[in-house]
């Protein structure tokens, strides 16, 4: 399986419905210009788009955003069945996570100001494949991937990475999973402890079993 761009990247149960997609906030990839360049035929500008990680999104009670969704309640959840039926993966806006581009140009910011104070956002988002519904995967045998990090106006004690990990190119999307890659799914490392849902079924619900990612 080829890696696919993260720019800064043994008990399940069945289930016969799927976590939902909300829609209550549109889902609109923020756009930016990448280049594919050979030697013979130079540099080619490409549309893309980024998205953000599922975790970065409002994960809530169908039809209610106000109520977050999850394993642990045990109203929403009862059961690994119930969990997806009652619960919905929402869209984002890309601004309000400190996500903006322009041209060929992405800006993450880690705080933004609320009126009051500064309020931690620490984006984490994926490159899209020219279609906006696939990850892109990057092949890397015999080629390269460049890329220019402007670090001028940063203060102490910021973090960025950039770092390549292997996930499937849909995101894991299938009758289980309808959000797939478009809504940021898929992604699992060895720090996955956090991911709720994993191949559209719920890893984690009230019982005395210990719920381990496999994948």
């Amino acid at each position: 399986m080829a890696p696919t761009l993260a720019a800064v990247l043994p008990y399940l149960l069945a289930l016969a419905t799927a976590q939902k997609i909300g829609t209550a906030i549109p889902e609109v990839h923020p756009k930016i210009v990448t280049q594919f360049c050979t030697t013979t035929g130079g540099c080619v500008d490409r549309s893309s788009s980024l998205v953000t990680d599922a975790l970065s999104r409002p994960f809530h009670a169908v039809g209610n955003l106000d109520v977050p969704c999850s394993p642990l309640n045990a109203t929403l959840c009862p059961d690994a069945a119930t969990c997806a039926q009652n619960c919905e993966l929402e869209g984002v806006e890309y601004g309000s996570i400190g996500v903006l581009t322009s041209g060929s140009a992405l800006t993450m910011r880690q705080y933004l100001f609320n009126g009051t104070g500064y309020k931690s956002v620490s984006p984490r988002v994926y490159l899209m494949a020219e279609d906006d519904e696939n990850y892109e995967l990057l092949k890397l045998v015999n080629q390269e991937l460049t890329y220019d990090v402007d670090s001028s106006q940063l203060g102490c004690g910021m973090n960025g990475a950039l770092y390549l990990s292997e996930m499937d190119a849909s995101g894991s999307r299938s009758d289980l999973n309808p959000a797939g890659a478009t809504y940021g799914t898929g992604y699992c490392d060895a720090q996955c402890y956090n991911v709720t849902f994993i191949n559209g079924l719920v890893r984690a619900v009230p019982t005395t079993r210990i719920s381990i990612a496999v994948y």
